[in-house]
C-alpha cells in the first residue's frame, strides 16, 4: 500500500491491483499499521494501537474498529487491498524468438529548426548533425517498411517530427495521401500525430491537419517572458507574439485532438503560473515537461529543487479543482489518470515499446529506437531499406525485474520511466532517473487526488 496525506484527504493507493481508497483518519491509522506489518496485524493488537479519538473529537469504539477491520479483510479477499500484483519475475511476451511486430514510427522529416530553444535535445532539431530534410522516396519508403514490419496488426500510427516538420510540409501531405492510397488495399489503417513550434501554421496545415492529423502537439511554454527567454528566432528575439495568435487560431478551428505542450526549467521552477497562463489563454489540453539536461546544465533540474517543484503540482492540483468545480476545468496531461481502462499488461511492465514495436527514422531513413537517442549511432537499429538489423537488441529488463523499481509503488504507472532519459542521466538504459521519478510519483499522488476531490 502507498499511502499519503495531501491536501484534507486521507488517501491509500493498492500498489499491486491499481485501486485507490479515499479513507478516514481512523481507517488510514489501521492501513498504515497494517501496512507496517507487512500487510497483516493480530486484531486486538491493532485495535489496542489505534488512537481513541479522531478529527472532531469524535469518539471510535470497539465495535467501529472490528467493523473496520472486517471491512478492510473483505476488501483484501477481493484483491482490493494488500494484493500481490501476480507479475513476479514475468518477462515482456516479445522475448527471443518472437518475430519482430511495428506499430509505429517517428519520421524525423526535418532536422533542421527555425526557432533556437536552448534546451532543444536536439540541438536546435539537427541532432548534432548537418541539417537536413526528409526526401519523398525515403518517407513513402518507410510507409512501406511499416506495412511490411507489422504483421497482422491493422492499427498502424506516423509521427511527424523534427525538428520543425512544417519545414519540410510538402512530405508530410504526400506521405499522408500515399498512406491513405495504400492502406485498404493492404489491409491497414494509419493514424497521423503532428508535433509543431507553430511559426509555419496558417489556414492551409490547419485544413489538412484537420482531415488528417488526429493529435497535433503545440509548443508554447508559457508566459511571454518564460517562453521568450527559451524559444528564441534565429535573429534572438522571442517568439512568442509570433506563435500565440496562430496557435490561439489553430485550436479555435481544431477538429481532432490537440495539446499545447510547454518545458520548465531550473529558470522558471513557478511553472504553475505557466501552465494557468496558457489556460487563461482559453486553451484546454495541456502538458508540461520537466527539462531533461546533462548535469550541471545551467537550465537543468536538481534534487535541492524538489521541495519547491512538489508545492507546484499541488496548488495545479488545487487550482484544477477549484475551476472543476466553477465550470471552467481543463486537462492536465500528467492529471489524466484512467482507473477503469489502464495499459495492458505487456505494457505495465514491459514500457513504451521502443526499438521493438516503435522506430525513430531520420531523415536518411537511418532506424533507431526513439526519437531522443536518434543519431546516437550506439543504437542504430539499421535502416528502412534492409530492415532492423538480425543483431540489433534494445535491452530493457521488465519494470518488475530491475532492482531500482522492483519495490516501488509506482511501477506498474510508470512502467520503468523512459528509457532514453535513463541513458542519458545514468548511461545506462536500465538505469533509475531517480529526480524524473519523484517528479512522477508525486505527479500521480497530485492527479489521484484530484480524481478524489472531482467525484
Amino acid at each position: 500500500m502507498h499511502l499519503y496525506k495531501l491536501m484534507g484527504r486521507n488517501i491509500a493507493i493498492d500498489a499491486g491491483s491499481g485501486c485507490i481508497h479515499d479513507v478516514d483518519d481512523v481507517a488510514y491509522d489501521a492501513l498504515e499499521a497494517m501496512d507496517a506489518s507487512g500487510g497483516s496485524a493480530d486484531a486486538e493488537a491493532l485495535i489496542g494501537a489505534l488512537p481513541g479519538k479522531y478529527t472532531g473529537g469524535e469518539s471510535v469504539t470497539r465495535e467501529d474498529l472490528e467493523e473496520l477491520i472486517a471491512d478492510i479483510e473483505a476488501l483484501r479477499a477481493e484483491g482490493k487491498m494488500f494484493a500481490d500484483d501476480g507479475f513476479g519475475e514475468l518477462a515482456p511476451p516479445d522475448g527471443e524468438g518472437t518475430p519482430r511486430v511495428v506499430k509505429a514510427l517517428c519520421l524525423h522529416v526535418a532536422h533542421t529548426c527555425n526557432l533556437t530553444c536552448d534546451y532543444c535535445f536536439a540541438g536546435q532539431g539537427k541532432y548534432h548533425g548537418a541539417a537536413a530534410l526528409m526526401s519523398e522516396e525515403t518517407a513513402r519508403r518507410a510507409v512501406d517498411f511499416l506495412i511490411e514490419s507489422s504483421g497482422s496488426r491493422r492499427n498502424l500510427e506516423v509521427d511527424f517530427f523534427g525538428g520543425e516538420p512544417l519545414l519540410n510540409w510538402d512530405v508530410v501531405k504526400k506521405t499522408v495521401l500515399y498512406a491513405r492510397e495504400i492502406e485498404g488495399a493492404r489491409g491497414k489503417n494509419f493514424r497521423f500525430t503532428l508535433t509543431t513550434n507553430g511559426v509555419l501554421l496558417d489556414d492551409e496545415t490547419t485544413d489538412f491537419c484537420n482531415r488528417e492529423i488526429s493529435t497535433v502537439v503545440l509548443s508554447l511554454d508559457g508566459r511571454r517572458e518564460t517562453h521568450d527567454a527559451r524559444r528564441k528566432t534565429p535573429s534572438g528575439g522571442g517568439s512568442y507574439d509570433l506563435i500565440v495568435p496562430k496557435l490561439l487560431r489553430f485550436a479555435a478551428r481544431r477538429r481532432g485532438e490537440y495539446c499545447i505542450r510547454g518545458t520548465y526549467t531550473s529558470r522558471n521552477r513557478d511553472f504553475t503560473e505557466d501552465i494557468l497562463h496558457i489556460a487563461d489563454l482559453g486553451f484546454t489540453e495541456l502538458a508540461m515537461e520537466p527539462v531533461v539536461s546533462a548535469p550541471g546544465d545551467a537550465l537543468g533540474l536538481t534534487e535541492a529543487d524538489l521541495p519547491e517543484l512538489f508545492r507546484q503540482y499541488e496548488l495545479l492540483a488545487a487550482e484544477m479543482a477549484r475551476r472543476i468545480k466553477n465550470g471552467n476545468p481543463f486537462n492536465f496531461y500528467h492529471y489524466t489518470l484512467d482507473t477503469e481502462n489502464g495499459p495492458c499488461l505487456r505494457k505495465r511492465i514491459a514500457g513504451c515499446g521502443s526499438g521493438s514495436e516503435y522506430f525513430a527514422v531520420t531523415p536518411d531513413g537511418e532506424l533507431y529506437p526513439c526519437h531522443q537517442l536518434a543519431g546516437e549511432r550506439d543504437f542504430a537499429a539499421g535502416d528502412i531499406r534492409s530492415g532492423v538489423r538480425e543483431d540489433f537488441s534494445f535491452p530493457r529488463a521488465a519494470v518488475n525485474a530491475r532492482d531500482g523499481c522492483r519495490a516501488c509503488w509506482a511501477r506498474l504507472y510508470c512502467s520503468g520511466g523512459c528509457a532514453a532519459n535513463a541513458y542519458h542521466s545514468t548511461g545506462e538504459l536500465g538505469g533509475v532517473y531517480a529526480l524524473g521519478c519523484e517528479l512522477f510519483k508525486k505527479r500521480l499522488e497530485c492527479a489521484v487526488w484530484l480524481k478524489c476531490v472531482a467525484e
